[in-house]
């Protein structure tokens, strides 16, 4: 077991470059053109929500910055996978939905997630999932 404690952070660089390989060779093989990892986290939040949500929303589910969100936002409807418009109340709020075509990816991001899942935690017990998981939002937390 490695001892080195200044090294957490190379070692999560690590686990999540790992991730986003597994991850864009699950993509690839399922020719879902334009879809890279970091556009997961904004899909599922659609995903989970069956009604049209403001970037505002979607922001603060994701975690991200307004900025990054935004470039996904914009590439994913570049590809036809959600669409943007003006609400009907407040034309100031931008709302995005689901196209047919990015509804269709859900099955796919549903295997490809419970894959990586399974992986992920193959020969943990649910304390050491517990543990894990504790303590990474712990280092999230400190960190900001």
């Amino acid at each position: 077991m490695n001892k080195d404690y200044q090294g957490v952070i190379g070692l999560i660089a690590v686990v999540r470059e790992r991730a986003n390989s597994y991850i864009e060779d699950e993509i690839r093989k399922r020719d879902m053109e334009g879809i890279v990892p970091a556009h997961g986290s904004v899909l599922n939040v659609l995903f989970n929500n069956n009604n049209p949500l403001p970037i505002k929303d979607i922001v603060t589910q994701v975690g991200r910055v307004k900025s990054t969100v935004t470039g996904i936002i914009n590439t994913l409807e570049k590809y036809g996978y959600i669409r943007k418009y003006s609400d009907s109340t407040d034309a100031r709020v931008i709302l995005i939905s689901l196209t047919a075509k990015g509804k269709g990816l859900e099955k796919d991001f549903q295997e490809i997630s419970e894959s990586l899942i399974k992986r992920t935690y193959s020969n943990f017990n649910d304390s050491e999932k517990t543990d894990l998981i504790e303590l990474l939002n712990k280092v999230a937390r400190n960190l900001g």
